[in-house]
């Protein structure tokens, strides 16, 4: 099963209305009691990208739990410490190797950066994720409002023109485009897209 990172909220709806939102602990224990009704089927959405996802509710709630925390660990900086002490020699920064291809031309360049090629690599990205943070972030709330949506209300009226308006960042034509949709689905689409800028 693929592990999910950084991924911390999720909510539940059953039909067009909300169950809970939550740490996936809490939200699983909530599907798992409510009772399946066969005309509305419970589906459970990653706050974080707006895609559903499948969460293992068989046998009891121990069970359940212990299968989320393989499948959701905690963020790294919410990880515990190792309990064994440190040893000598660098410390593990959670550097991950992989594959980079370059140009010898900006080969030479990195290796004649101070502290060489990784150093320079890694201010490089953090500089850039400070550049352009605001816009990501944007885009990755636009991009869950929308596929939430998608599946949700892609059978509602004015479905294709409030998705339009989103993309657009038009918000005053997407929330009256998206008026007349059942509440519960209508005010999570507008949390997805803009809560953190409301």
């Amino acid at each position: 099963m693929a592990m999910i990172s950084m991924q911390k909220i999720f909510t539940a709806f059953q039909g067009q209305r909300r169950l809970v939102s939550g740490l996936a602990g809490e939200v699983a224990l909530v599907v798992k009691r409510v009772a399946p009704r066969p005309d509305e089927a419970i589906i459970i959405f990653s706050d974080a990208t707006g895609r559903s996802i499948d969460f293992d509710l068989r046998g009891g709630d121990r069970e359940v739990l212990a299968r989320l925390a393989k499948q959701i660990p905690p963020p790294i900086e919410e990880a515990s410490a190792p309990a064994e002490p440190r040893g000598r020699g660098r410390p593990k920064l959670g550097v991950v190797a992989r594959e980079v291809t370059l140009l010898p031309r900006h080969w030479e360049w990195l290796n004649a950066q101070p502290g060489g090629a990784s150093v320079a690599l890694r201010k490089l990205v953090e500089e850039a994720r400070r550049a352009s943070g605001d816009k990501d972030r944007e885009r990755q709330a636009r991009d869950a409002a929308y596929h939430f949506m998608s599946t949700m209300a892609g059978n509602l009226a004015q479905f294709e023109e409030a998705s339009r308006a989103l993309f657009a960042d038009d918000r005053r034509r997407f929330t009256e485009l998206i008026a007349d949709w059942p509440a519960d689905i209508r005010d999570h689409i507008v949390k997805l897209a803009y809560g953190d800028r409301a």
